[in-house]
């Protein structure tokens, strides 16, 4: 299969036409080999239009997807990031979003909610020699406070609500972006923090797979 030829038709048939306009974006999904973060039985399947089951997560939760790729362009791109941006990519998985992130901001964590699969998507991103990236565990709706304030925090799939806990590890004018919703499609909502406040505002309707770990009531919930 020519890889590179798929990945150029998934950016100009599927991320293009639905309002990616980013170009520093398109560049990173063009340059970065999805192929590479897709078990090697499913890796025909990389450049699918839909999202993609690449891990299994413990404790009998639903796998880890690599997001639709229309989808998660157009949440990477509602962030905005910079250059010097500080970046926590949430419920990483293998590692292929936190892969395009790094080639957007000056560095990313990526956090998976267990070792094996956090030690998987940190020895993918190596192999592929991405330096500006750490992956830590833990629980996914803590979020990693010790690495932050964040520029930006991407949550990969959708959760029943943003805890405040989460949002507080943004930094002044930091940006949060998450699928919210308990029916589809649920909404993609941007949260920004200004003052310390935090405040969404819609941004596309679409739908991803739920992240069970946002199920939990949280203390506080924003």
């Amino acid at each position: 299969m020519d890889f590179a030829a798929a990945r150029r038709k998934m950016v100009d048939n599927q991320i293009r036409p639905n309002g990616v306009t980013d170009t520093r974006l398109l560049d990173a999904l063009v340059a970065v080999p999805r192929e590479h973060y897709v078990p090697a039985a499913k890796a025909a399947m990389a450049y699918m239009d839909g999202d993609l089951a690449v891990a299994p997560v413990a404790h009998g939760k639903a796998d880890r997807c690599l997001l639709k790729p229309m989808v998660l362009a157009r949440l990477i791109q509602a962030l905005e990031i910079a250059e010097t941006d500080r970046v926590l990519d949430l419920a990483c998985g293998t590692g292929y979003s936190t892969a395009i992130l790094a080639r957007l901001a000056a560095s990313v964590v990526g956090l998976e909610e267990t070792p094996a699969l956090a030690e998987s998507a940190a020895r993918l991103l190596a192999s592929a020699g991405i330096g500006n990236v750490s992956v830590v565990s833990g629980p996914l709706e803590a979020g990693w406070p010790s690495g932050g304030p964040y520029d930006a925090i991407l949550v990969n799939g959708t959760v029943d609500s943003v805890p405040r806990a989460l949002l507080s590890q943004l930094a002044e004018g930091g940006r949060l972006v998450a699928i919210v919703g308990t029916k589809a499609p649920g909404e993609a909502i941007l949260y920004r923090s200004v003052n310390r406040e935090p405040s969404g505002i819609p941004v596309f309707d679409a739908s991803a797979p739920v992240l069970p770990a946002f199920s939990k009531p949280p203390a506080f919930v924003f």
